[in-house]
């Protein structure tokens, strides 16, 4: 806390993260001298996520004075609420992502590949000015939109097809993550009912968001506004992952919005997405995506 904390990089990386780290309220060190000052630390918390069983022995064995406490998403949870200067990276690259989207109908011409597209969608990213995606772009055709992470093939695109795009780039860190799908020639009445549903699932849920005005939204209300929604629709049980996740440095960032996970109150200033999907075997899938800024 204050001015004592000390970020350790491999010396390759120095100079670059003190180009990162603003102010005097960390000082950068190099992991050699990790060592040397973990001799006068008597309790030090690890993240039980990111070291190994084996690294945690070490340390025991070489610290023996030092205690070692089990800690879980301590630095994810410093993170959730995001700084104006985060949004603002967010924000662009929210727009960069939905620019995208704007693109992809024009090139979605009988025979295209779908890894034609995603490889467009990486050079149309890199065109309007994002560091890289975020991820690798799902696109899916026909069939393979029932696969939720479905990678992209040399499967090409035919009449009538359902198209699947869920894309994101990444702005000076920060992430944006988008899901649109698209119908090549008119829908057929059960893909309009359940795109129609699931579009409705996604607007419930953000409207809990938006109309909370400083009121506590949990992440299992959110999940279950959705699901409501798909109840009813008799389509809640090829609804088969959460409804969403927080974004911000990572793609996937905590909380889970979804009734299994620990239950959690949503931070202002937090960025979440609302994707409610649903996934028929054999048939189509639909998932819509959007993030949204916790007020």
């Amino acid at each position: 806390r204050g001015k004592n904390m000390k970020l350790y990089v491999d010396g390759r990386y120095r100079e670059m993260a003190k180009k990162q780290v603003k102010g005097d309220r960390c000082q950068v060190r190099e992991i050699e001298c990790f060592e040397r000052d973990m001799q006068n630390v008597q309790q030090c918390g690890f993240e039980s996520e990111h070291i190994t069983v084996s690294r945690i022995g070490i340390w025991k064995r070489k610290f023996k004075n030092t205690k070692f406490v089990q800690t879980r998403e301590v630095i994810e949870e410093f993170r959730r609420s995001k700084s104006a200067e985060e949004l603002k990276n967010f924000r662009k690259a929210q727009r960069i992502t939905g620019q995208i989207m704007q693109k992809i109908p024009s090139f979605l011409q009988k025979g295209v590949t779908e890894r034609e597209v995603a490889e467009h969608i990486r050079r149309w990213a890199a065109d309007l000015g994002a560091d890289e995606l975020s991820f690798d772009a799902i696109v899916a055709f026909g069939k393979n939109s029932a696969h939720p992470h479905h990678h992209p093939g040399i499967t090409k695109l035919q009449s009538r097809d359902i198209v699947q795009i869920d894309c994101g780039v990444r702005i000076n860190g920060y992430c944006s993550d988008q899901s649109r799908v698209f119908f090549v020639g008119k829908p057929t009445a059960e893909q309009k009912r359940v795109y129609d549903a699931v579009q409705r699932a996604k607007r419930r849920a953000t409207e809990v968001i938006k109309g909370a005005e400083g009121a506590e939204v949990t992440n299992h209300r959110l999940d279950e506004v959705a699901r409501e929604v798909l109840r009813e629709e008799g389509l809640e049980q090829y609804f088969i992952h959460s409804l969403g996740h927080g974004v911000g440095l990572d793609i996937h960032e905590g909380p889970s919005l979804s009734i299994k996970a620990p239950k959690v109150v949503l931070k202002t200033n937090e960025i979440v997405t609302i994707e409610p999907g649903v996934y028929l075997p054999g048939k189509f899938g639909i998932r819509l995506e959007d993030e949204v800024v916790v007020l």
